[in-house]
């Protein structure tokens, strides 16, 4: 009697975070329970290639280093990525590797803004990306996936767990609900009966910090392992995965090494998003706004680390609050991770896709707290730092290339370069949603935002 051949995890997202959080749990999974998960790394686009090529040359292999906040290292050969997906224009491997029957779980892992939701968290068919794959073409997730699954159906119409692994509030509904919404744009009726009725799509919540590799972990590889890696990935020794238990079509056994299955992720998430997601975004602004370089500098000065602390204090936790979780004790965790100077997390990553992050973290806790009768002066903070950030970035003072998914360069350039630029910021539906009509948000926005012009004027001391 043969053994069963291993079922396929299709993972959609080369980067680093996937190869440091899930490929590292089913890595794990893999020496426990021996070879019946297997992961297939793809890429919708090409800018993944050279490191696509050198796992190849690695036959999917790479060493992960995790940090702990006191400096020590730990170093582990990740070996669950079994099967590296050539990357073509027509995404043909992709769409091969996903039609397969042995693949049970299609990922992924393209960022908040690769899901092209408005203020309202629906599709925005205006974008051009959507606009380009709503003629056939496969530029997002959307419509990579809508010719993944037209393949499965026709080969097969075996059902698949569509997973997202991204920072998205209630990611896995919100990915669904834009995936149902384009097909139904691209008149699929047959795809999206299919897709409705035999796939799923979990909400799950992730967590590991993962810095972009820099040049430095490779010697300190080859020196720990032997091995002369081309494409090691670092982190944090901190890591954390809840995942509602809503598979199709099977899964691995994940809580076997770690990960908390549960019927809703809605508390971590939360949590999550608006404890961590924002404070580290407000961090990197601020600190780039004073002239630092990574997020441990940032959070080490003291104003700063304020603003992050005051925020979730003040607004969050009464936002929050009754929670299974203990909030105070998470939210000091959080900037002790944050404070970790062996990471050399760069506020560069950290500030990127604002424009999503200001909806999709922030301005949650903002209508809640005028809901509740609060005027949210912590939580505007968060606002008021991308709105100077934004500035820098129009004049060009940024020392860094702003990378955002979401940004309409030319048009963002007209709102900032406006007299009015700051009540055109405050009146932006798809990042303030209702609170954009409100005097009184923007009147409170204003006022911060002066007194965050005076406070960024003033270099801050780098701690390293």
């Amino acid at each position: 009697m043969t053994a069963a051949s291993p079922s396929v995890w299709l993972h959609i997202g080369a980067g680093s975070f996937h190869r440091a959080h899930q490929a590292w749990y089913l890595h794990r999974l893999l020496q426990q329970d021996g070879p019946r998960w297997e992961i297939a790394l793809s890429n919708i686009r090409d800018d993944a290639v050279p490191l696509l090529n050198a796992l190849t040359q690695q036959n999917g292999e790479y060493v992960l280093e995790t940090v702990t906040p006191t400096g020590e290292r730990q170093y582990e050969k990740i070996t669950s990525i079994k099967h590296i997906v050539p990357w073509d224009a027509g995404l043909t491997a992709m769409v091969a590797r996903g039609a397969d029957a042995a693949t049970k779980v299609i990922a992924f892992t393209v960022t908040e803004s690769g899901y092209y939701l408005d203020s309202d968290h629906r599709l925005d068919p205006r974008h051009p990306d959507i606009t380009a794959d709503l003629q056939g073409e496969a530029r997002t997730l959307y419509g990579a996936l809508r010719r993944v699954l037209q393949a499965r159906m026709q080969a097969h119409g075996q059902p698949v767990t569509l997973l997202n692994c991204d920072n998205l509030r209630h990611n896995g509904e919100r990915f669904r609900e834009g995936f149902l919404a384009f097909l139904r744009l691209c008149h699929d009726d047959a795809l999206l009966a299919w897709v409705t009725e035999q796939t799923t799509s979990p909400n799950t919540m992730v967590d590991r910090i993962t810095p972009r590799p820099t040049a430095d972990i490779a010697p300190r590889v080859l020196e720990a392992t032997g091995f002369a890696d081309s494409a090691p990935v670092m982190g944090e020794a901190f890591i954390q995965w809840v995942i509602e238990d809503n598979f199709a079509a099977g899964r691995p056994a994940l809580e076997k090494v770690g990960v908390t299955l549960v019927d809703s992720v809605l508390p971590w998430e939360e949590a999550k998003i608006r404890i961590l997601n924002a404070s580290h975004s407000c961090i990197a602004w601020a600190g780039t706004l004073v002239g630092q370089d990574f997020i441990h500098q940032s959070t080490q000065t003291q104003a700063i680390k304020e603003m992050a602390w005051e925020y979730v204090t003040q607004d969050v936790i009464p936002s929050l609050s009754p929670s299974p979780l203990e909030l105070e004790a998470y939210r000091d965790v959080v900037l002790a991770r944050f404070a970790n100077p062996y990471i050399r997390d760069t506020n560069q990553r950290v500030a990127a896709d604002g424009l999503s992050k200001i909806p999709g973290f922030i301005t949650p806790t903002l209508t809640e707290c005028y809901a509740r009768g609060e005027t949210p002066r912590a939580t505007a903070v968060l606002p008021a730092l991308f709105f100077l950030f934004l500035q820098r970035w129009h004049r060009g003072e940024l020392p860094y290339v702003y990378q955002d998914g979401a940004l309409e360069a030319e048009s963002w350039h007209r709102i900032m370069a406006s007299p009015d630029a700051l009540a055109r910021f405050a009146a932006d539906e798809a990042l303030f949603g209702p609170l954009a009509h409100d005097t009184a948000f923007a009147t409170l926005l204003a006022e911060t935002v002066a007194t965050l012009d005076e406070w960024a004027k003033v270099p801050q001391p780098v701690n390293e």
